[in-house]
């Protein structure tokens, strides 16, 4: 059975929508099955064909064909479930050990709480330096200066900056990993 042109002068948007849906409902599923839909899916597209347009229910008035157009609204639209439906099974595939070594977008609650301890560790440890090992090490850490810079600043060889910084650098580590061990 063949649609009736719709006397489109005479109706709102609204009801144009209406009833070009009703007048082309058995088109349109007929369309979307032949397509590999799921059976029964086509009542879910022509159901989500008609809440995407009654947002926008004018959108029917300049159509030269309108059952042309539900129908090809509607294709795409099961077009788009099947894509989203396949790329869901694909992410919702794993096992849950694979989902359990996915990484987590959010630190965890206590992260915060960890920096703060190992910077005050820190602290300390720069702290139990001595005042030359100590300038050293904060003028290349903290003001990124060179090991030749530091040694024309502080009146002393580029060796012996560069073993001040290896001693400064394994002892903020050793108190680090004590620590941690």
């Amino acid at each position: 059975m063949h649609a009736v042109p719709l006397q489109i002068a005479d109706l709102d948007d609204n009801d144009l929508l209406n009833q070009a849906i009703a007048l082309h409902y058995h088109d349109i599923t007929a369309a979307v099955a032949r397509r590999g839909h799921v059976r029964g899916s086509e009542a879910d597209i022509v159901h989500d064909l008609y809440l995407k347009l009654a947002v926008r229910p004018g959108i029917l008035r300049n159509k030269s064909s309108i059952g042309a157009f539900l129908c090809r609204a509607a294709i795409n639209l099961g077009i788009d479930r099947l894509r989203r439906q396949n790329f869901e099974a694909r992410l919702f595939s794993g096992t849950e050990v694979e989902a359990e070594n996915v990484a987590a977008d959010t630190l965890p609650p206590d992260h915060w709480l960890q920096v703060e301890a190992r910077l005050r560790l820190l602290r300390q440890a720069i702290g139990e330096l001595s005042e030359r090992r100590r300038a050293v090490f904060i003028l290349h850490r903290l003001h990124g200066l060179s090991s030749d810079q530091i040694a024309a600043r502080l009146g002393i060889t580029r060796n012996m900056v560069d073993r001040h910084l290896r001693m400064a650098l394994a002892h903020c580590l050793d108190r680090l990993s004590e620590e941690a061990g």
